[in-house]
């Protein structure tokens, strides 16, 4: 029999130790790479992973914190196999895509709520899906509109246009002066 080796490159530096040669990994990355291995050795040893309630219970607790505080970093090791299996497989139910597009999210959103408006059993909730179907974006059956329109001028346009409305309502002045004097001269005629 014939021993073979590898060839070894001269003047490569190695690691220190295995952990300093690994890239840092996400959590997630980390949990997916622990849970590929599990599932890996329990295939070829032909070992079930069967998680206990009391391992569901553990990483459904993990899963929670890892939600509420999403820079956490749990020390994957400490925890069984059947946990690190339970939790990578609730993190892969929920990590995934239940739609290609948006759009057809919506569809689903809007013809549930025909059909509910269709078969409430009674006013309030066919009311209820009513309102949220007229909240739909496309819909917009109650959505308030603002419209703004901005009008681009120099400044000397902007002192004729000021000027402009500045005379008007010194027109508009001067007539209501002349109306009020004109009403006393005729409560003055018709009073003598």
């Amino acid at each position: 029999m014939t021993e073979v080796f590898p060839e070894i490159e001269e003047g490569v530096p190695l690691p220190a130790s295995a952990a300093e040669a690994l890239p840092t990994l996400s959590p997630k990355e980390e949990l997916d790479m622990r849970a590929r291995t599990i599932k890996l050795l329990a295939d070829i040893n032909g070992d079930p992973i069967t998680p206990s309630e009391e391992h569901q219970d553990v990483a459904e607790d993990l899963a929670r914190q890892m939600m509420e505080d999403p820079q956490m970093r749990p020390v994957y090791a400490k925890y069984p196999n059947e946990v690190m299996a339970y939790l990578a497989g609730m993190v892969a139910q929920t990590n995934c895509m239940i739609v290609e597009e948006l759009s057809d999210l919506k569809l689903y959103v809007v013809n549930k709520l025909v059909y509910e408006v269709e078969h409430a059993t009674d006013s309030k909730s066919r009311l209820s899906a009513l309102a949220k179907l007229g909240e739909v974006d496309g819909v917009d059956a109650f959505k308030k509109r603002t419209e703004m329109t901005v009008k681009v001028m120099s400044i000397e346009d902007v002192e004729k246009e000021l000027l402009g409305t500045l005379d008007a309502l010194e027109d508009i002045e001067y007539r209501q002066v002349d109306e009020a004097e004109q009403v006393q001269e005729e409560q003055c005629h018709s009073v003598n």
